[in-house]
């Protein structure tokens, strides 16, 4: 099955209870027989000529007021995170997991354990508010530079050995508490959804999600000191300009580069950094071979 709608239904089936699961199966049986006998709205749902968007939004809107929001949601979303020719199949998938099949969540690689982590989040972003997705947004980015700063939690919640349980059991410990429900729940199915080895990266992943469903874009910038706020102002401006979105700034200092800094927002990727000028002035006045190992392949035998 398709790993966003995996990830949407379960934030879905999280939000409505347990109590409430066989209702939300029961209605999302009707709404397959619905797609799977409306001859108009199969062929509609189907064609691969309609974009998903419009997928969605024809579901969406036939379903309002005829089965529960969840169910709306759900199908509304399974219809369009799928190729047009599985929606029926997907949407059987839903029902059958809403009636308590298919509920374990299998292992998966490195991109499609990324899209299921992006479903549960579009789930969990839709019923946010604009101001609490600002707020998640910076909770998910401190979290993950503590984690990234302390080799212990980072090796508790990155070992894949350490059972799934016990890894749930330090975000709770860590955060339960202190941080937005939409936060913890957000990190916990990092865990229980994603891979191990990239917790890390899986939140700055999120980080850039959350600031895309409120319409923003999150630059990375690493500098040798701290920026101050109005050249900070005058980058994020720049920036924005170029991308044709909002961006917002995520911070960190790296010593390592020695003066200037690193920005990257999406696939661009700006080093103007004291480092990276040394490396590459390194890389223009050394020509290929020339370095210690190539000088001590080169060297005669017995040469000291």
């Amino acid at each position: 099955m398709n790993p966003g709608v995996e990830g949407y239904s379960t934030a879905v089936f999280e939000s409505v209870g347990e109590e409430r699961l066989a209702a939300l199966a029961s209605d999302l049986s009707a709404v397959e027989h619905l797609v799977e006998h409306q001859n108009e709205l199969r062929a509609a749902l189907s064609d691969t000529a309609v974009p998903p968007p419009s997928r969605r939004a024809i579901l969406s809107e036939l379903l309002r007021g005829r089965v529960g929001d969840p169910a709306r949601r759900l199908a509304a979303y399974t219809v369009s995170a799928v190729r047009a020719p599985d929606v029926i199949a997907a949407l059987g998938w839903v029902t059958r997991r809403a009636a308590g099949s298919q509920m374990e969540l299998a292992p998966l690689g490195h991109l499609a354990a990324r899209h299921r982590i992006g479903g549960y989040a579009s789930a969990i972003f839709e019923t946010a508010e604009t101001g609490q997705l600002e707020e998640v947004e910076d909770q998910l980015f401190r979290l993950a530079r503590i984690v990234e700063s302390n080799p212990e939690l980072r090796g508790a919640l990155s070992d894949r050995d350490v059972r799934v349980p016990a890894r749930l059991g330090v975000i709770d410990a860590l955060l339960e508490g202190k941080v937005e429900d939409a936060t913890l729940r957000l990190v916990r199915f990092v865990v229980t959804g994603g891979r191990a080895r990239d917790f890390v990266g899986a939140l700055d992943w999120l980080v850039e999600q959350t600031a895309i469903a409120r319409g923003w874009r999150v630059a990375r910038v690493r500098s040798a000191e701290p920026i101050p706020d109005a050249q900070g102002e005058l980058l994020a401006s720049a920036l924005s300009h170029m991308t044709g979105s909002p961006v917002e700034l995520q911070a960190t200092i790296d010593h390592d580069l020695i003066g200037g800094a690193v920005i990257e927002i999406g696939d661009l990727h700006v080093d103007a950094s004291a480092r990276g000028r040394l490396d590459r002035l390194r890389d223009e006045l050394l020509p290929v071979g020339s370095g210690r190992e190539a000088d001590r392949h080169e060297r005669p035998r017995g040469a000291q």
